[in-house]
């Protein structure tokens, strides 16, 4: 008998595990601070006898609760500290002593902070697993720390533990005002499908077979972003000519675009490659630009049914900016 915890069930990501594992027929426990229909258990990741609580009987751990980069302006560092990585070493220990079957930890893949900027010049930075980070800011530093907590709890305490640094899949708009007035919101997310966004389904799929991978993997983590349509071969280009770029790899969706009145953005700084995802993990996305851009001209958005279901959350209780309205 299988049975999942998933912490951030009131969350973007926790509702749509908790919602695809329901449909699916599986027991699952939602635990968060806020009271949802998705949540079970109302308390936080940081409290040990909660965790402890929601535990019983669980045999997978999807770890997606987390203070967001949107909240760096509202929350201190050590907000952050206590809730990513005190919150992740709580749940790590006490899945430990539970003797679950593994552990996912949702990661992001604004982890990799400045390396995700080329230096003046050079071409977008192609990212990989192997790319090391370089810290921008509080919520990137505390993923770092925290995917280090489930990389020493894997090998100390025998956890089969995987990491998965998912790329954008939330639905507000741009934080960049610039960007935000310059690009109709759907043709700036279509946009990102080539480079680092992923959809909110395909998420959902890569933590329900990494849950069951976990145990022969023992420890990893894994870029999640849509399957890039480009080649290393085209950083170069990209960095000062991506539409260029973009006609001669996709001509059809090019002319779609024209047609459209859409445009591509005049440079890409990085592309996420998710092959080893796909390769050692064995996820199989299905969304991608390609997709993107049907789902676009036959609904009016990018977004899959569950991403629409979802909807857009928030993350704060009051407006403070592009987030959260």
């Amino acid at each position: 008998m299988e049975r999942y915890l998933v912490t951030g069930s009131a969350g973007h990501l926790g509702e749509a595990v908790v919602r695809t594992l329901r449909e699916r027929g599986h027991d699952v426990v939602g635990l968060d601070i806020l009271d949802s229909p998705f949540t079970t258990v109302t308390g936080s990741i940081t409290d040990r006898d909660v965790v402890r609580r929601a535990l019983t009987g669980v045999t997978h751990v999807l770890h997606t609760a987390t203070l967001h980069k949107p909240h760096v302006g509202s929350h201190t560092r050590q907000d952050f500290v206590e809730v990513n990585v005190t919150g992740t070493l709580t749940i790590l220990e006490e899945a430990a002593a539970a003797g679950v079957r593994s552990v996912i930890f949702t990661s992001s893949t604004s982890a990799f902070g400045r390396a995700l900027t080329p230096a003046p010049g050079e071409p977008a930075v192609w990212i990989t697993e192997d790319v090391r980070p370089v810290v921008r800011n509080v919520y990137g530093a505390t993923k770092i720390a925290a995917e280090d907590l489930c990389e020493l709890l894997a090998r100390e305490a025998q956890l089969p533990v995987v990491v998965l640094r998912t790329s954008r899949f939330f639905p507000e708009g741009d934080d960049r005002d610039d960007v935000r007035s310059a690009f109709d919101d759907t043709n700036l997310k279509v946009n990102e499908y080539a480079y680092r966004r992923v959809d909110l389904e395909d998420v959902v799929d890569a933590h329900l077979l990494a849950a069951h991978r976990a145990p022969e993997l023992g420890f990893d983590r894994f870029i999640i972003s849509a399957t890039t349509p480009f080649t290393r071969d085209d950083a170069a280009e990209l960095a000062t000519d991506a539409p260029a770029a973009f006609a001669r790899v996709l001509p059809d969706l090019a002319t779609r675009y024209e047609q459209w009145g859409w445009r591509m953005l005049p440079a890409l700084d990085r592309v996420y490659s998710n092959e080893r995802a796909r390769t050692t993990l064995g996820w199989r996305p299905r969304h991608d630009i390609r997709t993107a851009v049907e789902l676009a001209g036959t609904t009016g958005t990018a977004r899959s049914p569950l991403a629409d279901v979802v909807g857009a959350k928030g993350y704060h209780a009051n407006p403070t900016g592009v987030y959260t309205t």
